[in-house]
């Protein structure tokens, strides 16, 4: 009765592996059904760089993304000057990186200052017309667009500020960690404790 039982279980089980093989070589080589699909890059575009001159607030090299229109970048560049002549220039142009745009208009205009920013490009600390910058109430983001000034020193100078009250004149800069006399001296021109 046990030679019985073992050769049922070896019928039973050569049986099970040749289902198994005969599926698997069926589904190897049937042909599949079904609709192709292909998968899109999931990556965000990198950004492009735009160098806007001219009848702008804040002239300079600026970041935007692919795509963009000329009225985005204006738009980055703190908008257009009294006496832009908007006329002359298409506000839905689509922009491309590496172009220069002119915004033509009447009278001087700004040369915008460009530095290596942190990210390794070129950024604009032109600071906007009207003057200087109030290191007692301007915002992080606001003390980055003075030259010289990166984002480290902006947070340590408002951290500064929070901790200390106001300064009382820009040589109180000196305290701030990171700033000696030469960062002082490049940085004095822009800003005021008024």
């Amino acid at each position: 009765m046990r030679k019985i039982v073992e050769i049922t279980l070896g019928i039973l089980l050569g049986v099970s592996i040749g289902l198994l093989l005969g599926g698997l070589l069926y589904l190897s080589t049937r042909t599949p059904s079904g609709q192709k699909v292909e998968l899109m890059p999931s990556s965000t575009p990198e950004p492009i760089s735009v160098y806007i001159t001219g009848a702008v607030e804040r002239p300079g090299v600026y970041q935007v993304p692919r795509g963009s229109r000329l009225v985005e970048v204006i738009a980055a560049a703190g908008g257009l000057l009294e006496g832009a002549e908007i006329n002359q220039i298409n506000l839905a142009e689509k922009v491309q990186d590496g172009q220069r745009i002119d915004i033509p208009g009447a009278g001087p205009f700004p040369t915008p200052q460009l530095v290596i920013g942190g990210s390794g490009l070129l950024v604009t600390p032109t600071i906007p017309p009207g003057g200087l910058i109030n290191i007692n109430t301007a915002d992080a983001a606001l003390l980055e667009t003075i030259p010289g000034i990166g984002p480290t020193i902006a947070n340590r100078i408002v951290s500064y500020r929070e901790a200390n009250g106001p300064f009382q004149k820009v040589d109180d800069l000196l305290k701030v960690p990171g700033i000696g006399p030469n960062t002082l001296e490049k940085i004095r021109p822009y800003v005021t404790t008024e």
